[in-house]
């Protein structure tokens, strides 16, 4: 899966999405190139947005879910069809669930020491968050001490005209929310803004 993931970096964050919106919105965000879209535990009826969505873009799309802080919660995630369990915070435990699972694991994290405790748990990238409080300079100074095979994504408060700067910083990929979904916004104006994140990724902007 991380294979598939490395095709595209960028995983669309849907915190809010509702069931009745989970296909449109998946639909469109896939159409406009992604591959990883993640639901956080923290939006309405989350395992019900990430089975429609599993059931629906089933070999076009690796589909997660995000804000996962228990193995209990892991689990259901497992159980509802979740392929990724991605979280706020490195807790090993978790992680280790997450593979013995079979699931792409990424967990977050801010200093090095969290970014080694996530990677001796078995994660298989990290989620560097909040991004826009580290900045690039941050990343950058992480990086110089992270495994050079260590796939970091940044996530918080990155646009596309910030990409290019946050890759040349280091950033593997990313993980975006509200610059893609929020509650009440279109499924078209939805791949209008993924489409525009994928355009910077190539290089197109």
């Amino acid at each position: 899966m991380i294979q598939i993931l490395d095709t595209l970096p960028l995983i669309a964050i849907l915190r809010g999405l509702e069931p009745e919106e989970a296909v449109a919105v998946g639909e469109a965000i896939v159409a406009a190139g992604f591959v990883c879209l993640e639901v956080p535990l923290n939006s309405p009826r989350p395992l019900e947005s990430i089975r429609q969505l599993r059931d629906a873009l089933e070999g076009r799309a690796l589909v997660g879910a995000g804000t996962v802080l228990t193995v209990e919660a892991a689990r259901s995630v497992a159980e509802a069809g979740g392929q990724i369990i991605i979280s706020p915070n490195t807790n090993a435990e978790v992680i280790r669930e997450a593979k013995a699972l079979g699931l792409l694991s990424i967990p977050g994290f801010f200093t090095p020491s969290e970014a080694f405790a996530a990677l001796e748990a078995g994660a298989d990238a990290l989620k560097l968050f909040p991004a826009e409080v580290a900045g690039p300079a941050g990343l950058r100074a992480v990086r110089a001490v992270l495994p050079l095979q260590t796939r970091v994504y940044a996530v918080g408060g990155v646009d596309p005209e910030s990409v290019a700067g946050w890759r040349s910083a280091g950033a593997s990929g990313f993980g975006i929310g509200s610059a893609i979904f929020k509650p009440g916004k279109s499924a078209a104006d939805v791949g209008i803004s993924a489409s525009a994140f994928v355009k910077a990724w190539r290089g197109d902007v």
